[in-house]
C-alpha cells in the first residue's frame, strides 16, 4: 500500500517538474520579448504566477519533501520491501 502510494506520489512529481520546468522556459522567453517589445505572453505569465504557478512549486517543493520522508519511513521500518 505504501509502495503504491509514493509510486503514484512520484508520477505526480514527476509531472509536476516537467510543467513546472515548461513554465519557466515560457517565462525566460517571454521576458525576453518584453525586452524586445515583442507580445509573447509576459502579462499572462504574470497574471498566471499566483493562481497556477506558485501552487505548482509550493507541491513540488512539498512532494519532494514528502517523497523523502516515505522513502526513509521505508528504508528504515520496512527494510525487507525497499529492494
Amino acid at each position: 500500500m505504501l509502495q503504491r502510494l509514493l509510486q503514484g506520489l512520484d508520477r505526480l512529481l514527476v509531472f509536476n517538474v516537467f510543467f513546472v520546468i515548461a513554465a519557466l522556459v515560457w517565462f525566460a522567453i517571454a521576458l525576453l520579448g518584453r525586452r524586445v517589445d515583442w507580445p509573447l505572453g509576459f502579462d499572462l505569465w504574470m497574471s498566471l504566477w499566483q493562481p497556477l504557478f506558485q501552487p505548482a512549486l509550493g507541491l513540488l517543493m512539498a512532494g519532494a519533501i514528502l517523497s523523502g520522508v516515505g522513502s526513509w519511513v521505508r528504508r528504515r521500518f520496512f527494510p525487507e520491501q525497499s529492494s
